[in-house]
């Protein structure tokens, strides 16, 4: 079976990753065909070094030229693909807009937002979200969710109900794994002796992601003397000095001694076992792979209440209301203490345990595939 996909690109981020496991999960029989309406990002000589085939098509982000759209009508049909998935709104539009003219009828969308505070969103996400609810019955033939309460939002928006399906995020364990000896590797990068809890954020500079809710529960610790000494890592796109909005929010903040700001990193892994704790501060978000990557490493988390990231968490962490920064510096404040009391390695032990159980690789692999087999007809 040949599968091609459609991403708006290959950078950093969650639903890359996904695609990333996906494409090179190993004895799947599936030929997988990466198309990026952007760039490579950091992704496509990984994929390329496992063997999948990547093509980027150079587009600008937000902006979709008629030479570009050909361009990716005619590699579909060069590519005679037995299934098309696409990933994310502008791409579930472009490429399915692509994939009909090209004579595929087994399309199926992949939907990674949640569906909330849309209004926070760029007008080009909202038209395009807009267009993709009108045209939901007649161009995808499944529509891919991440998590329950994004397929209910999305439905509730227009989207075709019936063709939802919800799959949730598998994680390779051998790679999300507790690793010593990249915790101390990683700290030193950090400039972090062993002995400070450090909490930490993986998520790109983006208002839904609100780091400054997590930054004034930071304020509201350190203010009242409950912040345990604490260090808070920022990691991921954005998160670095030329970003002159989180500065500024920082200083106003007064948390310029409290903060390091480490960027994107192309070790996740390694990152996560540098924490203490792992912070989720968003107002909106689908099924945040984070938070399953952290617990898999063995890091305690704390999250707010948006998206399946309760679910996620389980009994395993501490859950918290979003955009109400005293009740996330509580959260911080209850988990820091259940690390300092039972320690690091037994705190995070339960929420491995639960991505273990539930966040399986394989199934999701196996759960995609019944879906392309499905709408295309072709047989195992």
């Amino acid at each position: 079976m040949r599968v091609l996909h459609i991403i708006t690109g290959l950078g950093q981020g969650g639903a890359e990753s996904v695609l990333f496991r996906l494409a090179t999960y190993p004895g799947a029989d599936v030929e997988h065909v990466i198309v990026s309406l952007t760039d490579e990002g950091i992704y496509g000589e990984r994929l390329r070094a496992a063997g999948v085939a990547v093509h980027a098509l150079g587009m600008k982000r937000g902006r979709v030229s008629l030479g570009g759209f050909m361009a990716l009508r005619s590699l579909i049909a060069a590519t005679r693909p037995d299934a098309v998935q696409t990933w994310m709104y502008h791409a579930d539009l472009i490429g399915g807009l692509a994939a009909r003219l090209a004579g595929v009828r087994a399309i199926a969308w992949g939907i990674r937002n949640s569906g909330e505070h849309l209004e926070r969103s760029s007008r080009s996400a909202r038209l395009v979200l807009r267009a993709c609810a009108l045209l939901s019955g007649r161009i995808p033939k499944a529509i891919v969710c991440a998590a329950q309460k994004s397929a209910q939002r999305h439905a509730d928006k227009g989207y075709d109900r019936e063709r939802m399906v919800v799959i949730a995020n598998g994680y390779d364990l051998s790679r999300y794994a507790p690793n010593d000896e990249a915790r101390q590797r990683v700290r030193a990068q950090w400039g972090l002796p062993q002995d400070v809890p450090a909490i930490g954020c993986v998520a790109r500079w983006d208002p839904l992601k609100d780091h400054a809710n997590l930054l004034r529960a930071i304020a509201a610790l350190v203010r009242d003397g409950r912040d345990a000494g604490l260090r808070c890592v920022l990691i991921g796109r954005g998160m670095d000095t030329a970003n002159t909005e989180l500065a500024a929010l920082i200083d106003r903040l007064g948390l310029r001694d409290r903060l390091v700001l480490a960027g994107p990193s192309d070790d996740v892994p390694a990152a996560m076992n540098g924490l203490d704790l792992h912070v989720l501060s968003s107002c909106a978000e689908g099924f945040p792979n984070v938070v399953a990557e952290a617990m898999a490493c063995g890091v305690y988390c704390v999250v707010t209440d948006v998206g399946d990231a309760a679910f996620i968490v389980g009994d395993a962490g501490v859950v918290v209301p979003p955009e109400q920064s005293e009740a996330l510096a509580r959260g911080i404040e209850t988990a820091l203490c259940e690390v300092a009391s039972r320690g690091r390695t037994r705190a995070g032990e339960a929420g491995r345990a639960r991505v273990l159980e539930n966040f399986d690789l394989a199934r999701m692999v196996q759960s995609y595939i019944a879906v392309w087999r499905r709408i295309s007809g072709v047989k195992a």
